[in-house]
C-alpha cells in the first residue's frame, strides 16, 4: 500500500485529486493539507510515502515545503502544478522532488507518476524532460562543482544510467544486478554527491558527461 499525502490549497482541486487517488487500489491517502506548513507538519507526523505537493499555496510555498520534507527525510516529493515555468521547475528539483507533474495529466498518469516515484525512480513531465536535455546542449554552462572521485567504478556506472533515464529495474538489468542493489547505490551516489534526489543526480550525470556502460 503506497501512503500519499496531498498537498493543495484550492479545496475543490484537492477533493478530486483525493477522490482520484482513494478509487485506485493499493494508494492510501493518509492526509490532506491546505498549506506549505500543514503540509511539511503533516508529512513529518505521518512519514507518508509520497507528498503529491502544489507549487503556489500560502503560508508556505510548494518548493520551500519540499526542500523541508526531503531534507528531514519524510517522504518522496511529487510537485503538481498548472504553470509549467522554470522558475518552478528548476526550484524544485533543486529542493530535491523526485517528480514535476502538470495538472493537465491524465488520472492514469497521476497515478503511475505516484507509483513511479513511490518505488523510488523519477518522474518528469515531457515539457520538462525537453526542456532539460536542451540545457544540456548548451555548451556555454560550466559543469558544477562536483567531484565524482569518491565514486566507486560500479556507483560511477549507475551515475551513468540515472543520467539516461533509466529506472531502477532498467539500470539492475543493464549492470546485472540485484534491484534492491540498485536501490544501495543510488542511495550512496546521492549521500557522496549531497544530492537531494536521484533527477537531481541524472541531471549531474548530464551536465558531466557521465554515461552509461555500452
Amino acid at each position: 500500500m503506497i501512503r500519499v499525502l496531498v498537498a493543495e490549497d484550492q479545496a475543490a482541486v484537492r477533493a478530486a485529486l483525493v477522490m482520484i487517488l482513494r478509487s485506485e487500489p493499493g494508494l492510501d491517502v493518509v492526509g490532506e493539507a491546505a498549506d506549505g506548513e500543514e503540509a511539511v507538519r503533516l508529512a513529518l507526523e505521518l512519514r507518508p510515502d509520497v507528498v503529491l505537493m502544489d507549487v503556489q499555496m500560502p503560508r508556505l510555498d510548494g518548493v520551500a515545503a519540499t526542500r523541508q520534507v526531503v531534507a528531514a527525510g519524510a517522504a518522496q516529493v511529487l510537485v503538481l502544478t498548472t504553470f509549467d515555468l522554470d522558475e518552478y521547475v528548476w526550484g524544485a528539483l533543486r529542493a530535491g522532488a523526485a517528480g514535476f507533474l502538470l495538472k493537465d495529466l491524465e488520472a492514469d498518469a497521476l497515478v503511475e507518476g505516484i507509483r513511479t516515484v513511490a518505488r523510488g525512480d523519477g518522474m518528469l513531465a515531457p515539457s520538462v524532460t525537453r526542456r532539460l536535455i536542451s540545457s544540456f546542449a548548451r555548451p556555454e554552462q560550466a559543469p558544477p562543482p562536483h567531484d565524482l572521485a569518491g565514486l566507486t567504478p560500479r556507483e560511477r556506472e549507475v551515475l551513468g544510467c540515472l543520467g539516461a533515464g533509466l529506472s531502477n529495474g532498467e539500470i539492475a538489468a543493464r549492470l546485472d544486478m540485484a534491484e534492491a542493489t540498485t536501490k544501495t547505490h543510488v542511495s550512496r551516489i546521492l549521500a557522496k554527491l549531497a544530492l537531494r534526489s536521484r533527477v537531481q543526480a541524472a541531471i549531474l550525470a548530464q551536465e558531466l558527461g557521465v554515461r552509461p556502460p555500452d
